[in-house]
């Protein structure tokens, strides 16, 4: 989400939001991280050792399911995900902030019951005591419950994030409705990779 977002209804909690998002995205990238070199050590040990450590593709599934699901609340924030534009970029404000809204509404109905069944399933494996039928015999309820934490992570984000844009569609402030939750322009896009190149090039000059 750019900087001008601050400018918008709730810019200060936007900007929380985006920060504890950030963090979490951190996280999974450090947990992914993490199964990289154990896949890899993996790899090594069976090929020149003769030994293996095991697990490792299983552990990967768990990872790969808990790294994405803490991702979604960022992309979110960053307006990175995927939409069809063909139409939208060619309406009046008004109508483009009002899909605008009615995208977030729809996301949040799709994710709640998501996570509603989600929660569901860890609070049975929890119960149950349940493991993976695998030589690790995980306890399910915990990569399952880590899955579950990103999607409740994203409901909040989505509540508190339609607030804003509920208060903007009220008022008829298609530019902040744009800035909380509207398609990114390919000169918007183009402007923050600029930033980025920047950014990179102050960074190798020091």
């Amino acid at each position: 989400m750019s900087s001008s977002v601050r400018t918008v209804p709730f810019g200060t909690l936007l900007h929380r939001l985006e920060l504890l998002s950030r963090i979490a995205v951190w996280a999974g990238g450090a947990l992914t991280l993490a199964c990289v070199f154990l896949i890899s050590f993996d790899v090594v040990a069976r090929k020149f050792f003769g030994f293996t450590v095991g697990g490792s593709d299983e552990l990967s599934g768990y990872v790969f399911a808990i790294s994405t699901s803490w991702a979604f609340a960022y992309v979110l924030l960053q307006r990175g995900n995927v939409r069809v534009d063909v139409l939208y970029q060619h309406l009046p404000p008004r109508l483009a902030a009002l899909l605008d809204w009615l995208s977030l509404v729809a996301l949040g109905v799709f994710i709640g019951a998501l996570t509603w069944h989600a929660s569901s399933v860890a609070q049975t494996s929890w119960e149950r005591s349940a493991t993976a039928n695998t030589p690790l015999a995980t306890p399910l309820w915990l990569p399952q419950g880590l899955w579950v934490l990103g999607l409740v992570w994203m409901c909040v984000v989505l509540v508190l994030l339609l607030i804003p844009a509920s208060v903007a569609l009220v008022t008829g402030d298609a530019g902040a409705m744009k800035e909380l939750c509207g398609v990114r322009s390919a000169r918007e896009e183009a402007e923050e990779e600029a930033v980025a190149g920047e950014r990179l090039v102050r960074g190798e000059a020091q």
